[in-house]
Parts: structure tokens; C-alpha cells; sequence
């Protein structure tokens, strides 16, 4: 039913594979590649449509000096510290008690409000646009950051909680009723026999939940219009004129805005894999 590991395969797949692998990771980083490439280049390139050639001039340092030094990205970028970082403190501490709660607890309605967290998920989230717009101009939070963590927040507990109560559920339930003879009260038993068991878990979430809300594009155009709120994705656009864009500018923006989650990943990267991969192998 599976396919045989690369290993046990004959001498001739294995050197068709390793053979074809860099060139399959070298097409998967391609446009990554292209924008790195753009970004060193001098504006005069892409006026003569020099967009594939060598640059003719290295203006790296002038490029980057200009995104930094004569623009609102900094500003950007500290607005997606301060809309991500709360985000996932938040999504991810709310769905690991209500995945303890939905794991732990057997009571009336547990599928169903299980069943609900899950059906959020489904909802494509372009319907959602009108509302939530109005809702936050209705609550005064319409070009804030506030309002953008409250609804990330929102928006994302659906799927932890997800990821969260199936996690809990595979843990060794008898540890729970040994802390529960002992007299231990649920709230410490939640924070001393269940969280440090979680902690695998609790960083892969981090991690998925950090990029997911850092690259998000949608909403942070959605519901910001300037540079007091918006964070890096959204403030890139600020490098379009009204009749050109600073592509040269544009690219070494994306090139800052995609570096941290990059170097989340690395530096979770240990606790991610084993997240995802705990109890996969009895």
C-alpha cells in the first residue's frame, strides 16, 4: 500500500533521485531566487528589461539601505512583532485549555462544540471580508492593531484547538487519575502533569501560527490603511507609485519581511519536527 522507503530501492532509483532531487529544490526556490536577484539590482535594469540578465550594477547595500533608511518599513516590521507575537501568546494558550477541556472532560455537547471549532476551518474566509470589516469600524477598531490581534486571535483558535484536543487525547490519561487520587486540583494539574507534556506540540503551533499570521496579506489589507497599523505584508505596497513600482525596492522588502519566519522555523525546528511527528511511530 506504501511506497518502499528510497533506501531499499534498486541502485538506479536511488541515482535517478539524488540526481533529481537539487534540481527539484532549486525549481521549488526558484521565484525566491528571481526576487533575491531582482532586489540587487539598480532601477535602471528594469527599465530596459533587464529582469533575467546580470545586474548591470550591484546595488544591494543602496537597495536595502533604502528600505531600511528612507521608508516605513522598520515601522512595518515592528507592527508585525506587535500584531503576531500576541496572536499566537493568545491562540495558542486559549486552545490549549480548550483542547484540555474538550480532551479531559466527558459532558453533554463535547462533539458538538468540537464539531463547531472544526466547521469554522471550512469557512472560506473572503465571505468574511463585509462583516468583520463592519464589526471593526462598529467597535472603533478599524486600522488598529488591536483589532487585527483580536481577530487572528479569533480566527485561529478554531484550528489549535483542533490541533490541540487530539494531542491531549493521545496522552497517557492515568497520569491524570493519579494526580486526581491525590488531591491535585484541575487547574495544576492542567499546568503541571498536562502542559510540559504539550511542549512538543505547543512549539509546532507556535511556528505554524507565527507564519501564518506574519505572511498574512488578506486581512492586514482588509482592515489597516497606513503605516500607524499595518504590518510588513501590506506596507510593501508602499514602494508602488501611481504610475510605477519600485520593483528593485519591492523585492528587497519581500526578501526583510520573509526573514523571521525563516529563522523561527530554525530556530524551533528541533520542537516542530517532534510536534508533528510525536506518536506517529508506537
Amino acid at each position: 500500500m506504501f511506497p518502499r522507503p528510497i533506501q531499499q530501492q534498486s541502485p538506479a532509483r536511488q541515482a535517478t533521485y539524488q540526481a533529481l532531487l537539487p534540481l527539484a529544490l532549486v525549481v521549488w526556490l526558484l521565484p525566491l531566487i528571481a526576487v533575491f536577484i531582482f532586489s540587487i539590482k539598480p532601477d535602471a535594469d528594469f527599465v530596459s528589461g533587464n529582469f533575467w540578465g546580470i545586474p548591470s550594477s550591484f546595488e544591494m547595500f543602496n537597495n536595502y539601505g533604502k528600505v531600511f533608511f528612507e521608508s516605513n518599513m522598520p515601522r512595518y516590521l515592528f507592527n508585525s512583532l506587535l500584531i503576531t507575537v500576541p496572536t499566537v501568546i493568545g491562540a495558542v494558550a486559549l486552545s490549549a485549555m480548550a483542547g484540555f477541556a474538550l480532551g479531559i472532560y466527558r459532558f453533554k455537547g463535547n462533539l458538538l462544540i468540537f464539531f463547531m471549532f472544526i466547521a469554522g476551518n471550512f469557512v472560506p474566509f473572503q465571505i468574511l471580508m463585509v462583516p468583520v470589516r463592519d464589526l471593526t469600524i462598529g467597535l472603533g477598531l478599524y486600522d488598529t492593531i488591536t483589532g487585527l490581534v483580536l481577530f487572528h486571535v479569533a480566527f485561529q483558535t478554531g484550528f489549535c484547538t483542533l490541533f490541540m484536543r487530539n494531542f491531549i487525547r493521545a496522552l497517557p490519561f492515568p497520569l491524570i487519575e493519579a494526580a486526581r487520587v491525590e488531591g491535585i486540583s484541575e487547574i495544576r494539574i492542567f499546568w503541571y502533569v498536562v502542559l510540559p507534556l504539550m511542549k512538543p506540540a505547543l512549539a509546532a503551533l507556535a511556528v505554524l501560527i507565527f507564519t501564518f499570521i506574519w505572511n498574512d496579506y488578506f486581512w492586514a489589507v482588509v482592515l489597516t490603511q497606513g503605516p500607524d497599523a499595518q504590518p510588513v505584508t501590506a506596507g510593501i505596497t508602499e514602494f508602488n507609485s501611481q504610475f510605477r513600482a519600485a520593483y528593485h525596492l519591492m523585492s528587497a522588502g519581500s526578501i526583510v519581511a520573509a526573514l523571521p519566519p525563516v529563522a523561527m522555523f530554525f530556530l524551533m525546528q528541533k520542537h516542530f519536527i517532534a510536534g508533528l511527528t510525536l506518536g506517529a511511530v508506537k
